[in-house]
């Protein structure tokens, strides 16, 4: 039972560990619980099926719009309709200022899906702007804005950003001009300098009574966004404008952010009803302190401000062997002056000071000083207590005003239109790629365009991920102690092997169970003969305890041999009656009268022995040699008739 319990516990153990090891791989490859995730389309489904296929086998062909579309581009055939800028930035040196970055149409590095092309931001270190315009404006009346592209850091980001702009409609609006002042009604993408890591999104909303346009940010998504910066794959980007004043922000079709348009921009789009009255001032007599200290306390006679907080510890013993005359620094004898040492230049040469080699051994070296210890008088400088202020007034602030600039906007949805889409971006990070963008209003629409182009790409990129083995070793890489967890696992299995499937250890108990004592054969006539010297004994012991009756009264030892020789006697006779019924039917009734005799002499002996001690009996027992050899006779007869 014991090993039985210990090998549980073994299969337990190796459970718990492999559990443990898939959780680890399950945790790398998924986002943060809080992600939504939305289903694919039916022809995103159909292309995870063919998640196994080498990425030369894909056909690339340019996706294609199945719905009503503002913009689209996949950068596969001329770069047409982009414009590059020919200004400058303000505000910013002139070695720097003008938008010089350059840009390319190529194929991506790694996992390529051939023929499929994307807009390469090629510059480090500078500024970058091209734009276009839309196919027609988008207004913002009843129909929802979706905005989707894919962005692949393929050399990772230092500090860069990879956010477009939709640029506001204008008589105004010149491509060739195009710099970080131009207009633009909304801002979405991805953006990282240092450990910060954002996905903006940013609208500029027009406040209806003076006019001004305000930047409204949308909060931070919950979700760690670390790992679509440097995994080097190619993420899909989309941002959902509803008219009801709702938006979401997804990366890879799942949500990483959503709220209210109303709610969740800083600042609010509506400023507050009332505000502080900037003319209020705090009255000079006004008591802000919640505690003030007693006016009525007084210092203590007894108590010594003086007094330090350490004295030496009178109590102190210097330790036996401490060294006074050696200091606890000496010259190294070894080291020797540099063969290049001016001393008119650098000085006298010194030996550099080496640790005391006799304070090793020694309690100490130097002059000896007693510790410090704490100061049992010492209480520091006295202060009053502090009680509650029977003048408290509470935190002063000043009183609210109606707020003049009130207003309220109940559908910023209603945002100016977009006639443009542009990157204008500054990167210390070279190739980063861009590649189809649409903007639409049906959700269908860019799904179906994210599978055409983004699914392949996921697709090949699947097939190109190393195996289990370099997953495992590179989780390891991250975490060692999954190592620990490797090892046990290799070992785990043949441990169990053993434990289970090796041969155990015969005991004598399962030898004895297994392999049964059976005696050999015994003749009827041997077992006649040993009933004869049973029979023989019985009157001895008869004879005996008639003798030692009559002298003192007392059963003796024998005659309780005698019983169990009689009880023995009685079993072997009873096995085989039925044998010596035709033979020897007259000895047998002989037999049992003699056994009908003794058993009342027995009696009788047992009238007479009341005295006697149990100790004397099993002596008895053991002083007879016969007690359990002829019923092993009988025992083992019964197993042969059986």
């Amino acid at each position: 039972i014991t090993r039985m319990h210990f090998q549980w516990d073994w299969l337990c153990l190796g459970v718990l560990i492999i559990s443990s090891v898939t959780a680890e791989i399950e945790n790398k490859e998924t986002l943060d619980g809080d992600v939504e995730v939305e289903d694919f389309d039916k022809q995103s489904q159909e292309a995870d099926v063919d998640r196994e296929k080498p990425s030369l086998e894909v056909v690339y062909q340019t996706p294609k719009p199945t719905g009503e579309v503002y913009f689209t581009e996949t950068f596969d055939g001329v770069l047409a309709g982009w414009v590059l800028s020919k200004t400058k930035k303000e505000d910013t040196d002139d070695n720097i200022a003008k938008y010089d970055g350059r840009w390319e149409v190529e194929e991506l590095k790694e996992n390529t899906v051939p023929g499929d092309r994307g807009l390469v931001l090629k510059s480090v270190a500078k500024h970058h702007a091209i734009s276009a315009m839309l196919t027609k404006a988008f207004i913002f009346n009843n129909k929802p804005l979706i905005v989707q592209y894919e962005v692949n850091f393929q050399e990772g980001i230092d500090c860069g950003g990879a956010y477009i702009k939709l640029l506001s409609s204008g008589d105004d609006l010149n491509l060739e001009y195009f710099f970080d002042k131009t207009p633009y009604t909304i801002m979405f993408g991805p953006d990282k300098c240092g450990e910060d890591y954002k996905l903006h999104f940013i609208f500029r909303h027009k406040n209806p009574k003076t006019g001004e346009y305000d930047e409204k940010h949308a909060k931070r998504p919950d979700v760690d966004l670390k790992k679509f910066y440097l995994d080097k794959k190619t993420h899909l980007y989309t941002l959902v404008l509803k008219p009801d004043d709702t938006f979401e922000m997804l990366i890879d079709q799942s949500i990483v952010s959503k709220g209210s348009l109303l709610e969740d921009m800083v600042p609010p789009v509506n400023p507050p009803k009332e505000i502080e009255d900037p003319g209020d001032k705090k009255p000079d007599d006004w008591d802000e302190r919640p505690k003030i200290p007693d006016p009525n306390a007084v210092k203590p006679d007894d108590w010594n401000e003086d007094e330090p907080s350490k004295i030496e510890d009178p109590d102190a013993v210097k330790p036996e062997g401490w060294l006074d005359d050696e200091p606890q620094y000496v010259p190294d004898p070894h080291a020797k002056k540099p063969k290049d040492w001016d001393e008119e230049m650098d000085g006298e040469w010194e030996a550099p000071q080496i640790p005391n080699p006799k304070c090793e051994t020694a309690p100490g070296c130097g002059d000896w000083v007693r510790p410090m210890k704490n100061n049992p008088n010492y209480k520091g400088k006295w202060k009053a207590p502090m009680i509650d202020n029977p003048n408290y007034q509470g935190i002063w602030s000043p009183r609210k005003i109606p707020n003049p600039d009130y207003f309220e906007d109940l559908h910023p949805f209603e945002m100016t239109a977009v006639s443009a889409i542009g990157l204008e971006l500054w990167s210390m990070t070279s190739d980063i790629y861009f590649d189809n963008f649409i903007i639409c209003s049906e959700k269908e629409v860019a799904d179906r365009w994210a599978a055409d182009g983004w699914g392949l790409k996921k697709l090949v990129a699947s097939a190109n991920e190393p195996g289990m083995f370099s997953q495992l070793v590179t989780a390891a890489e991250d975490h060692p102690w999954l190592w620990v967890l490797y090892i046990l696992t290799l070992a785990l299995p043949v441990g169990l092997g053993v434990l289970f499937c090796w041969p155990a250890k015969k005991t004598d108990e399962d030898i004895d169970l297994k392999n049964p004592d059976i005696s050999k054969p015994i003749t009827k006539g041997e077992l006649k003969q040993d009933r004869e010297e049973l029979e023989d004994d019985e009157i001895e012991l008869e004879e005996k305890e008639n003798e030692d009756t009559a002298e003192d009264g007392k059963m003796s030892k024998p005659v309780c041999s005698l019983i169990k020789y009689k009880d023995t006697n009685r079993a072997i006779k009873s096995v085989f009656s039925a044998e010596d019924e035709g033979e020897g039917g007259e000895d047998i009734d002989d037999e049992e009268e003699e056994n009908e005799v003794a058993d009342g002499g027995q009696e009788e002996g047992d009238k007479s022995n009341k005295s006697g001690s149990e100790d004397e009996m099993k002596e008895a027992d053991e002083s007879t040699g016969y007690g359990d050899g002829p019923l092993k006779l009988v025992r083992k007869r019964r197993v042969r008739k059986d």
